[in-house]
């Protein structure tokens, strides 16, 4: 992209972490940017952070998008998950709870001025691109954002480019398999998104379906509650010890007409609550993918250059879209090195040219045994690809601390029973059966 000689004008869909984050690394570049319009459609910073105890709906028919649940800790210490230049307060624990993390957000952004250009209460419902002529006579891409606040007002403006950091979509549009047979079920379904706290569970027959980070955390949650809890997953068995209450099961791949639940291994159980502990599906209701060039199914938005970056669009950017990462350091990076392909800094390859380093990297990634439904996983390959990031747009890279600990952490839950599982926010949609 060429440099610009006035200032861009950027739209930030979301005041989650990731959102908060590019509107103050915006901030930071007043010779090259405008002041962000942060477009919030809750009422709080703090996207999948701002614990929100209601479930389906606010009065005003909106949906709720929180999937937080009340006792939810990080499983990842404070030390790594922080923003690399604005440490969490020192006096804290190592792993948080959830009120703890949005405590530091709405510090985060009261600390960098962010909140006078955040638009609480305003759902973006269209962007758009739309092909201009430049002044130098080159063609140009704008954004058209169309906005609807509290008040019904409809507003559309023009945007030099848009960073897609609603990360909170991410986690409200549950991912629920199919289940032949389902409806004969007789007692409650739910989704973890619906999934506030055990007590109501308490006493009867729970199968948890997914033994990921989610399907863990409340299946303890729950036999704490004095439920019953069949974990059924299509893993192998779990060699670390289960709390007492908790039994491991295959899969299930179906609802018999008597609402009785078979396994794959033939064996059948009842219950009297079923929870899909699935993720989440991807999902933006104001882009047009097939307009961008974009495919979003099984759980995979591509092509991104970057895992950013439509290569025809790449004006239109998406943050937090990797999974198994340091989310927010992650965000820091992907944003830094965005703003510098904004500004001009960082020099764009053709279409062509980043489309085929998509491609190639996902063969990579297929060949060496990764499903198509997990290749926005990034994990040990995270580290690489930021200090890539902060090579390119010439940034500090994360201090090596960040993995050392990062990889101690999890070395040592490897050694440790699940009575002491947690999880972090990026967490919530890495679930599968």
């Amino acid at each position: 992209m060429e440099p610009h000689n006035t200032e861009s004008r950027v739209a930030v869909v979301g005041a989650g972490a990731a959102g908060l984050c590019a509107a103050r690394h915006i901030l930071t570049r007043p010779a090259s940017f405008a002041p962000p319009v942060v477009f919030e459609v809750s009422g709080n910073v703090g996207g999948t952070w701002c614990y929100e105890e209601r479930i389906g709906t606010y009065p005003n028919g909106r949906p709720v998008l929180s999937s937080m649940y009340r006792d939810l800790r990080t499983n990842l210490p404070k030390e790594v998950m922080m923003f690399p230049d604005f440490p969490f307060d020192p006096e804290l624990s190592s792993f948080l709870s959830h009120q703890e993390v949005q405590r530091y957000l709405e510090r985060y952004c009261e600390n960098f001025r962010i909140r006078p250009h955040i638009r609480f209460d305003t759902a973006v419902e269209n962007v758009t691109p739309v092909s201009t002529t430049a002044e130098n006579g080159e063609s140009k891409i704008t954004w058209e954002v169309t906005s609807l606040d509290s008040t019904g007002h409809q507003k559309t403006e023009t945007f030099d480019a848009v960073y897609n950091v609603c990360i909170l979509r991410h986690y409200s549009d549950p991912h629920i398999p199919n289940i032949p047979g389902i409806q004969n079920f007789k007692g409650t379904v739910l989704h973890s998104h619906s999934y506030r706290f055990a007590e109501p569970f308490s006493g009867q027959r729970v199968v948890v379906l997914g033994a990921k980070a989610s399907g863990l955390d409340i299946s303890i949650e729950l036999v704490k509650a004095g439920a019953k809890v069949t974990l059924s997953h299509r893993n192998p068995p779990l060699t670390v010890p289960l709390p007492p209450g908790i039994q491991q099961a295959s899969c299930v791949v179906a609802v018999q007409d008597d609402g009785t639940i078979r396994l794959q291994d033939g064996s059948v159980c009842q219950a009297d609550v079923l929870i899909f502990c699935t993720g989440y599906n991807f999902s933006y209701p104001f882009l047009d993918p097939a307009r961008l060039g974009l495919e979003i199914q099984n759980h995979v938005v591509s092509p991104l250059y970057r895992y950013m970056m439509p290569p025809a669009f790449p004006s239109l950017i998406f943050i937090g879209i990797c999974k198994i990462i340091c989310p927010f350091p992650n965000f820091d990076c992907q944003v830094q090195f965005a703003l510098a392909v904004l500004d001009g800094s960082v020099a764009m390859p053709p279409q062509e040219q980043m489309e085929e380093v998509v491609r190639r990297e996902h063969q990579r990634k297929l060949e060496a045994g990764v499903q198509h439904h997990h290749l926005l996983k990034l994990d040990q390959d995270q580290w690489e690809y930021c200090d890539t990031l902060a090579g390119s747009a010439g940034f500090p890279p994360l201090q090596p601390a960040v993995r050392s600990l990062y990889e101690e952490v999890w070395r040592q839950r490897q050694k440790t029973d699940l009575l002491g599982t947690m999880k972090d926010g990026q967490q919530l949609e890495s679930q599968t059966l």
